[in-house]
C-alpha cells in the first residue's frame, strides 16, 4: 500500500526512533527535579530548545514552548492569547479556512464573549493581505493566519500581512500556524513580524504528541494548564524528554533538507498535477501558489469517501480534508469558503507527498488514478 495521505503524518524516521530509544534506555529522569539524574534530563531538554531554535531560524531558545502537538500550540496560542489580556481587546482576526484547531478555538472563545472575524479566501484558496488587513479593529487584539493550508496546499501571503500588521498595527500579535510549510518553505519570522508560530514533530518524521510554540520574547499567554512551573510557566507538565530530543532531531534534518525537498516534491507534484489535468470529470485545484508536497483536486458528482476507497482497493492511500475532519461527511468547510458548490465540496481529494516518494512511486500513483477514474466515471451523479 502506498501512503500518499503525508499532510496527515509521516513515517518517523529511523535515526529520530534509535535516538528517542536510546534516550529512553539512558534517561529516566524528571528534568525539573534536582538530582543528577534530573539535571542530565534537563540538559536534554535545554539542548533541544536550541536546536529547535536554529531550525527555526533567528530566535531565541528561550522562546521555544514544548506541547503535545499543534493542536495544543495553536489553543495555547489563540486562547493564551486572548484569556491573558487586561485591556479590553476581544476581537481576533483569522480566516476561513484554518486547520479547526484554530478555527474552532476561535468560535469557542466566541461563546465567551469574544469577536471573530473570518476572512474568507478567493477561489483558489488564498487570503488577500489586504482583506486580512482590513479586518483589523481598534479593539483587535490577535491576527491569526496558517502558513499553508492544509487541505489544499494554497500558501498564504504571511509575510506581507506580517509586515504591513507591525507597520500599521504594532500592538497587535500576529499568529502562524506553520504546520504544513516548514519542510517545505523557508519563512524568517522576524522580517514576517510573528509573534507566535506552531509546528508539530509528526508531521515532519518526527514522533507524535510533542510541538512547538514559538512565543515571541515579551509576548504573555495565559497557560491553559496549572500545575507547575515547566516551559517558562507556559505549560505545567512533566516533558517527554525522549520524544522532544526525537522531534529536535526531526526539526533539525527538516530544515537542513528544505531546499532539496522541496525541488524534487516540485517535479512530482508536476507528474501527478498533469495526470489530473488529463482527466475531464477532475478539477485540479490550482492555487497561484502552493505547497510542493500537496495537490488536491475534486470529482464533481461523488463523494470524497466512494473516491477515497477506490483509491484504497487499488493500492494506495490519500485524505479528503484534513486527518481531524477526514471522518465527518459534511461538505469541505475550506472549498465552500472558497466559493465550490455542494457537488465540489463533498468530493475534494488530498495526495500528500512524503520523502520516501521518487518517480517509482508516483508512476505507480499515476496509474491508479486512471485506473480510478475509469471505475468511477459511470458512477458519476449516483453517489451524493
Amino acid at each position: 500500500m502506498l501512503n500518499f495521505d503525508q499532510a496527515a503524518s509521516t513515517p518517523t524516521d529511523p535515526d529520530v526512533i534509535r535516538t528517542i530509544a536510546e534516550v529512553m534506555e539512558a534517561h529516566s529522569g524528571n528534568p525539573s527535579s534536582i538530582h543528577r539524574g534530573g539535571e542530565a534530563a534537563s540538559k536534554l531538554l535545554e539542548r533541544s530548545r536550541e536546536v529547535c531554535a536554529v531550525a527555526i531560524g533567528g530566535v531565541k531558545p528561550g522562546e521555544i514552548v514544548f506541547t503535545s502537538g499543534a493542536t495544543e500550540s495553536n489553543n495555547l496560542a489563540i486562547k493564551g492569547m486572548m484569556l491573558g489580556r487586561s485591556d479590553g481587546k476581544k476581537h481576533i482576526v483569522t480566516t476561513a479556512i484554518e486547520h479547526a484547531s484554530v478555527y474552532e478555538s476561535c468560535q469557542q472563545l466566541e461563546e465567551l464573549g469574544f469577536e471573530a472575524t473570518y476572512v474568507m479566501p478567493g477561489a483558489d484558496g488564498v487570503v488577500s493581505a489586504q482583506a486580512v488587513l482590513a479586518a483589523v479593529r481598534e479593539d483587535t487584539a490577535l491576527v491569526s493566519v496558517m502558513h499553508v493550508n492544509n487541505e489544499t496546499g494554497a500558501v498564504q501571503p504571511i509575510a506581507e500581512i506580517g509586515r504591513q500588521l507591525k507597520k500599521l498595527h504594532p500592538r497587535v500579535r500576529f499568529h502562524v500556524d506553520g504546520v504544513q510549510g516548514f519542510s517545505q518553505l523557508s519563512l524568517d519570522l522576524n522580517q514576517a513580524g510573528i509573534d507566535l508560530y506552531s509546528l508539530s514533530a509528526h508531521k515532519i518524521r518526527g514522533p507524535r504528541g510533542v510541538g512547538i510554540l514559538y512565543v515571541r520574547e515579551g509576548v504573555r499567554l495565559l497557560p491553559l494548564f496549572s500545575g507547575g512551573g515547566q516551559e517558562n510557566g507556559l505549560r505545567a507538565g512533566t516533558e517527554n524528554v525522549a520524544a522532544i530530543v526525537g522531534a529536535a532531531k526531526s526539526f533539525r534534518l527538516a530544515a537542513e533538507g528544505r531546499t532539496e525537498r522541496a525541488k524534487k516534491m516540485n517535479t512530482l507534484r508536476e507528474t501527478v498535477a498533469a495526470e489530473v489535468n488529463r482527466h475531464a470529470g477532475l478539477r485540479l485545484t490550482e492555487p497561484e501558489q502552493s505547497s510542493p508536497h500537496i495537490i488536491h483536486f475534486t470529482f464533481p458528482g461523488l463523494k470524497s469517501q466512494v473516491i477515497l476507497n477506490t483509491l484504497e482497493e487499488l493500492g494506495v492511500q490519500v485524505s479528503a480534508q484534513s486527518a481531524c475532519s477526514a471522518k465527518t461527511e459534511k461538505p469541505s468547510r475550506v472549498l465552500s469558503a472558497m466559493g465550490r458548490g455542494h457537488e465540489e465540496a463533498i468530493s475534494g481529494i488530498r495526495i500528500s507527498l512524503g520523502d520516501e516518494h521518487g518517480q517509482s512511486e508516483i508512476r505507480e500513483l499515476v496509474k491508479v488514478i486512471g485506473s480510478a477514474v475509469e471505475r468511477l466515471a459511470p458512477l458519476e451523479g449516483r453517489k451524493r
